[in-house]
């Protein structure tokens, strides 16, 4: 697999994120939809951002697992936040949960009006395998 992270010169650096990643070569590629902050039993797992984007995190290496894969695997993630809450509750738990050593996807970040009841966060992803 051809998975390249870009950062080209003239553009911000961030150990957060990559600017783009490029895909070379045909292969696997999973297009998961948003997950929000709800257990294995639908239910909101908590009123937090924080909470929620836990959870979300571990719905996306559920699914990722499922197919062989891991968060790393990720290249791309949309990220949305319900207005007037933390994104730093959010930032948070994914420093929890990505390993440093592995170059960070491309990361769009929404603030929403609203989405689902109960739900402050939704993240979708792409990942290459």
């Amino acid at each position: 697999m051809a998975v390249r992270h870009i950062n080209p010169e003239g553009l911000h650096r961030s150990p957060a994120f990559s600017q783009a990643v490029v895909v070379e070569q045909p292969t696997k590629t999973i297009y998961i939809g948003g997950q929000n902050g709800v257990d294995a039993d639908g239910k909101v797992v908590g009123p937090t951002v924080g909470e929620q984007a836990e959870q979300a995190l571990r719905n996306l290496a559920t699914i990722l697992e499922s197919e062989g894969a891991t968060l790393a695997n990720i290249v791309s993630w949309t990220i949305a936040v319900v207005d007037g809450h933390s994104l730093d509750e959010g930032v948070a738990a994914f420093q929890r949960v990505w390993n440093r050593a592995d170059p960070p996807p491309a990361i769009t970040v929404h603030v929403v009006a609203g989405l689902g009841p109960g739900f402050l966060v939704e993240i979708d992803a792409i990942a290459v395998v």
